[in-house]
């Protein structure tokens, strides 16, 4: 059995139960070197085979899986594959193969940000919509998806992979409708030990970034969840009545 497995955000400690325990079983893993941390390696038994897929195709992967049909093999990526895991292209050539697959879910670096912030992305009457995004680079991004469209919607937004492109990044947000003291943070490298987090506006996202010596491996997050007001919650108001709680006279 082949199984895709989240390793978490960075921490070794935040992998799931499951994927901390195939990953003692698995006779081969194969993890993506240049996110993954190493330390989740010691999950594994003497004997285990290990790649680092940093360093190899999609066809090198593949052929890694084919050469162990009776071993259990583990592909290991960064976070929750599902958001930016290049995934999908592996488990259709194995559909095609008729190879077994699973998928175990990890914690996703935007979690691991907002543990970081100590903060809520979805706030009442601030926002209860969160866009993941990225800027386009190497790999195209949909024209309607296109930053300053997205931000239109003054939701909380997360933007991955955008970390050499600062400049033209807070420039989109503001022709988008983001003020430029809207406030934004810097998450870099969220729960490793390195980790650091910069809490400043639109406007100064690159210099922020710039004056911390950040220029890879950070998540940039823009919205009112960042700011001190939004009404309170509903679900524990005593004025509200729900399915287990009748609201107090």
């Amino acid at each position: 059995m082949i199984y895709f497995i989240g390793a978490g955000p960075g921490a070794a400690d935040l992998i799931t139960v499951r994927g901390a325990e195939l990953l003692k079983e698995a006779d081969v893993i194969i993890y993506a070197g240049s996110l993954v941390n190493p330390q989740l390696l010691d999950y594994a038994k003497e004997d285990c085979e290990i790649f680092n897929s940093a360093h190899m195709t999609l066809e090198e992967v593949i052929q890694v899986m084919e050469k162990n049909p009776d071993k259990l093999v583990v592909r290991l990526h960064t976070g929750d594959p599902c958001i930016y895991g290049a995934i999908r292209e592996q488990m259709d050539i194995l559909d095609e193969k008729e190879m077994e697959y699973e998928y175990v879910p990890g914690v996703s670096s935007f979690i691991g940000a907002a543990s970081a912030l100590k903060a809520e992305y979805t706030l009442p009457d601030v926002s209860q919509t969160v866009i993941l995004t990225r800027m386009a680079g190497r790999t195209p991004v949909p024209e309607k998806e296109e930053i300053s469209k997205l931000a239109a919607h003054g939701a909380t937004m997360v933007v991955f992979l955008t970390s050499t492109m600062l400049e033209e990044l807070q420039e989109r947000l503001m022709e988008g409708g983001y003020a430029p003291d809207s406030p934004a943070a810097i998450v870099y490298r969220a729960t490793w030990p390195d980790e650091k987090v910069i809490r400043t506006t639109v406007n100064n996202i690159a210099k922020a970034a710039a004056d911390n010596g950040i220029n890879k491996m950070a998540l940039i997050m823009v919205g009112g969840f960042l700011g001190d007001r939004y009404d309170r919650s509903k679900l524990y108001d005593p004025g509200f009545t729900h399915l287990f709680r009748e609201a107090s006279k």
